[in-house]
């Protein structure tokens, strides 16, 4: 591993592994693991990157919340201007607590519940991102029952290949997601003469880890043509929302920067009077967080080796998932460098978090960081095999802070019945 992983705020000194200063050794000595850590001013400069690259036009930047939803995380970023994007009944009551102002807060899914769509309703969220006909009779329906008009949007489907995970490509014609552009025109046409809804904008969001321009640009330009089209029926469109998706780099490749993002689409979007909706999630949070794990076996053979770690697919489902990349470094320069899987201890042959990796610092009770962790790291953690979910802690101007409570084996059983 190089002296500096990334950014410059984690590297060696003395053969420790710090994070804006701090011991990761101490910190997992302390909090014990698995355990999440986050560097706050890498949060605030990822943010920050965005709002000065797309200040070019009046942009609402709505961080994803399926990213990351702790409280503190969220906070912070409330802290520094961003709204929301949130996509569950949960995630509205979490932009809430954070004291989000609803005219930045959009609402997405594509199988919202009756209460969910009540509950942004009466929040007055800047817009109900709708993604079917029958979404859309539902929305009036509950609408003119609340006597309150629905702010609102369609998602359309724009068939524009991310060049990501199938798993997470969403504006293909054969996902889930959105409308195609024939239906939608029909359905802006129909809402903007619904009393029960005011349309507000037009919505796309293609896919999540897009690591090239291409994508976003066919996004932006499909948006603008989209949106032309609707206005000469009349329909008057506010808000561009062309989502999120940008990756980051879990590897050595290279992924574009929301400024190299924004200098492509400054051109599309030039003489647009619509105001501009971004969706950032992963590439705020996902390199600001750093799994930290224990080594508890080291297990050698003739044809392989194995690390044995306590963190699990349990705890970070993305390698078993997608097969998605996450580096591996100690957290003390110490013990053996190694080829071996690095496994967890869930009774799963899927639980490996690199394989055929060549790793150092191998040695019993030495941590690894499992790097790029930030984002659908905790978010996806689960209770599968009666573990406990790991606690979370938030570097911030030379503290670490607890901002999640390690669970205990009585809050797996506190729902039951």
């Amino acid at each position: 591993m190089q002296e500096e992983y990334g950014k410059n705020d984690l590297k060696y000194e003395g053969g420790e592994l710090y994070l804006d200063g701090l011991s990761l050794r101490e910190i997992a000595d302390e909090y014990d693991t698995p355990l999440y850590v986050y560097s706050a001013e890498r949060i605030k400069q990822n943010y920050t990157a965005y709002k000065e690259a797309f200040n070019f036009m009046n942009t609402k930047i709505c961080y994803a919340l399926k990213a990351n939803f702790n409280g503190s995380v969220i906070s912070l970023l409330t802290s520094l201007g961003a709204g929301a994007d949130a996509v569950s009944g949960g995630e509205l009551y979490m932009a809430k607590e954070a004291g989000i102002n609803p005219e930045k807060i959009v609402f997405s899914g594509v199988g919202k519940s009756r209460q969910e769509i009540v509950e942004a309703i009466r929040m007055g969220v800047c817009m109900i991102n709708i993604e079917s006909e029958q979404e859309l009779m539902r929305i009036e329906k509950i609408a003119a029952e609340e006597d309150v008009p629905a702010n609102i949007s369609f998602r359309v489907n724009p068939d524009i290949d991310p060049q990501t995970h199938p798993k997470i490509a969403t504006g293909l014609k054969e996902s889930k997601f959105g409308v195609p552009e024939e239906k939608a025109l029909e359905l802006y046409q129909r809402a903007s003469s619904s009393p029960q809804v005011n349309v507000r904008g037009v919505h796309l969001h293609i896919g999540s880890q897009i690591t090239s321009l291409e994508p976003f640009k066919m996004a932006a330009s499909a948006a603008v043509e989209l949106v032309s089209k609707i206005e000469s029926r009349g329909i008057t469109i506010e808000y561009i929302d062309i989502g999120g998706g940008l990756g980051i780099s879990y590897g050595d490749f290279k992924v574009p920067a929301p400024g190299e993002i924004a200098r492509a689409l400054k051109p599309i979007f030039e003489g647009c009077t619509q105001k501009l909706i971004l969706e950032p999630g992963r590439s705020i949070v996902g390199d600001a967080g750093f799994l930290l794990t224990r080594i508890n076996y080291v297990k050698k053979g003739k044809d392989k080796n194995f690390v044995v770690v306590d963190a699990g697919f349990n705890d970070l489902l993305r390698p078993a998932m997608y097969g998605a990349h996450h580096d591996v470094i100690p957290v003390k320069k110490e013990g053996e460098s190694i080829t071996a899987d690095i496994v967890g201890p869930v009774c799963e042959s899927g639980d490996v978090i690199a394989e055929k990796r060549k790793v150092d610092g191998v040695i019993q009770n030495n941590y690894f960081a499992i790097c790029d962790s930030g984002a659908y790291g905790f978010s996806m953690a689960s209770n599968y095999n009666s573990r406990r979910r790991p606690a979370e802690i938030m570097i911030d101007n030379g503290w670490a802070t607890l901002i999640r409570k390690r669970e205990t084996y009585e809050d797996l059983v506190s729902t039951e019945a």
